[in-house]
């Protein structure tokens, strides 16, 4: 009986180390069980489907841990200590953050004091590598994984840039920042406004699904930094008169393996042929692939490499686990889960727009409330549901990759992947709306 009692507590210590990195958060993949051999996960009680997936089956695909006062509790109490000293290593700068403030930069007061108001204090290590060289005048092909911190990366040196020149509103646009997709678009525009908010300098945004003729009024008074889709961006440079754009500074690619990814490639490049060539150019990228290689060598003159050294492409504080189930009983399975975690902020992933309103339709049709986001929704729709869902403490949001990529949404708890991605790198950048930021802990789980 001692023997069997301390083979138990060698399993629940195990069970802490592959699975309790972090506290009281949980995280689970499903797959069809095509091809599969029969497996403890995918029995008949798969679609109970408790919000504790018990990771001492053996055979399990991966552990999982519960919140406290589950069985596993005392498992995870014994990691807790292990997982607040990485916190402390993390914030003292061992991870996430760097030693450097922000109050230390060489940069000007108004934009030290948009960051004060922002609750800026640290530069992360993305930002601690890639501001110096920026403010340099170097061209940067920045590195880092999603939520590292690069959107103030490339706005802090950009800004301090037309400041120091005196960048006024008639001289059109001085920063042009390229985005793969609208939601990610005003995001980094909102940032922008919070970032300027003490400086003369006029931000503006353009993007496909927008005012078109609104947005050309805008840029014929003149707009000095420019965040833009590339396709209405080239739109604008084609046929807006008094879009001035040759007076410009600096120009930054961000997330640029997405943008050429979703097949911009052509625009990017029609882009680059317009814009004058004496110019700063930053290039960030969460993946690298051939293609944004090929691009950097088109844009940028002797870059400074900048990345985060991390052979995780993940943040450390993500569970990431699944489980095996029928495909007959996917459905069944998500629902139960769903509604089981009701209360809490989850994100699901589809393949297909037709696939998220179905499910948003079925949903709300039996009750479960969710809401949703495509790429055929109607972009004040998408915005709304975009914001609302930022704003909520809890809720569950349908989407396609559209969501996937940039988009800062405050503490998810679950990513639910219905549909797995046709790219690993896309499944990095789907579960990277979880655990952002320093220390994040959170989860991620998907569906197939």
């Amino acid at each position: 009986m001692k023997g069997e009692k301390e083979k138990n507590r060698k399993k629940r210590r195990l069970v802490a180390e592959k699975a309790q990195k972090t506290k009281g958060k949980k995280s689970i993949s499903l797959q069809n069980q095509e091809n599969a051999e029969e497996d403890p996960t995918s029995s008949s009680a798969a679609p109970d489907a408790p919000e504790e997936m018990h990771a001492e089956n053996e055979g399990a695909p991966m552990d999982v841990t519960t919140e406290k006062g589950a069985p596993e509790a005392k498992a995870a109490d014994a990691a807790a200590a292990d997982t607040d000293a990485a916190e402390k290593q993390t914030t003292a700068g061992g991870g996430f953050f760097s030693d450097v403030l922000f109050e230390t930069l060489d940069i000007c007061e108004p934009v030290k004091n948009a960051l004060k108001e922002m609750k800026m204090e640290k530069l992360t290590e993305i930002q601690a590598k890639a501001i110096p060289r920026l403010l340099e005048g170097k061209d940067v092909l920045g590195a880092a994984k999603t939520g590292s911190g690069k959107t103030l990366a490339f706005l802090v040196p950009a800004l301090e840039l037309l400041y120091a020149v005196k960048f006024l509103p008639r001289n059109g646009a001085g920063v042009i920042i390229l985005s793969p997709t609208r939601e990610l678009s005003l995001q980094i525009y909102e940032v922008a406004l919070d970032l300027a908010r003490f400086l003369p300098q006029t931000i503006g945004l353009v993007m496909g699904g927008a005012n078109r003729k609104h947005e050309a009024d805008k840029l014929s008074k003149g707009v000095n930094v420019l965040v833009a889709t590339p396709g209405r961006l080239l739109d604008h440079m084609q046929n807006t008169r008094g879009f001035v754009y040759k007076n410009l500074l600096s120009l930054v690619i961000d997330e640029a393996d997405r943008i050429l990814e979703i097949g911009f490639e052509e625009e990017v490049n029609a882009i680059l042929s317009l814009l004058p060539k004496q110019r700063q150019t930053c290039l960030f990228s969460a993946t690298q692939t051939a293609k944004v290689a090929d691009l950097a060598r088109l844009s940028l003159k002797k870059p400074v490499l900048v990345q985060v050294q991390n052979s995780v492409a993940t943040v450390a504080g993500l569970q990431q686990g699944y489980v095996i189930c029928p495909a007959e009983q996917r459905f069944l399975l998500l629902f139960t889960f769903l509604k089981k975690n009701k209360d809490k902020k989850i994100m699901v992933f589809f393949s297909s727009c037709m696939s998220v309103r179905f499910h948003d339709e079925l949903f709300n049709y039996i009750d479960l409330p969710t809401t949703c986001i495509h790429g055929k929704k109607k972009q004040a729709a998408r915005m709304t549901t975009y914001y609302e869902f930022c704003e909520a403490e809890k809720g569950i949001l349908l989407c396609t990759d559209v969501a996937a990529r940039g988009l800062d949404i405050p503490k998810v708890d679950w990513i639910v992947q219905v549909d797995p991605p046709d790219d690993p790198r896309e499944y990095i950048h789907r579960v990277g709306r979880t655990a952002r930021g320093a220390g994040g802990r959170d989860a991620a789980r998907e569906v197939n």
